[in-house]
């Protein structure tokens, strides 16, 4: 769900988007929610403390720094004639590695608790996330029709809101 949303706010907030990116993102996303759990499931207990300690401060620090970031190019973008926000290659890989940091501590997690076929978990969790972030390009482009200048400001709050969603998560268990 959290690739989800990003996705929605992507469409909202960046202008440049090619139908490029559109296919990169849910393929991207889709990627790193099937090979975190993979490479967590890997690391096993080597390292599951240290990991799942962090991770949702990571995801916090990345999707909070994001979302300001949006909020800020918004309100800077009212102010000018012709506003532009790139999507970029860095930008989609953050985003992916931020939305995904939780799902290698659910790998490392599995490896320890839970004996299972990885492989498949993986494979669907990542068929699922492209599928679902593909419906998200299409509410997106409605919702930033429906919010218009304040898209950016919408979704800057959204990823915000999934950054805290995450590190609050961590603390109720």
């Amino acid at each position: 769900m959290d690739a989800f949303a990003v996705t929605i706010s992507n469409v909202m907030c960046y202008s440049n988007l090619t139908m490029k990116n559109k296919i990169a993102m849910p393929l991207t996303f889709g990627l790193f929610q099937g090979g975190m759990p993979l490479i967590g499931f890997l690391l096993g207990a080597l390292f599951a403390t240290a990991v799942e300690s962090v991770a949702h401060w990571i995801a916090l620090i990345i999707l909070g720094f994001l979302g300001i970031k949006a909020i800020v190019e918004n309100l800077k973008e009212q102010k000018e004639a012709c506003p532009t926000r790139l999507f970029d290659v860095k930008t989609l890989l953050t985003q992916a590695v931020a939305t995904s940091i939780d799902a290698l501590a659910v790998g490392i997690t599995l490896a320890v608790a839970v004996p299972l076929k990885i492989w498949v978990s993986a494979l669907i969790i990542a068929v699922v996330t492209a599928l679902t972030c593909f419906v998200g390009l299409f509410i997106g482009k409605i919702a930033g029709k429906f919010l218009k200048d304040y898209a950016g400001i919408f979704g800057g709050a959204v990823l915000i809101a999934i950054g805290i969603k995450i590190f609050v998560e961590h603390f109720l268990g």
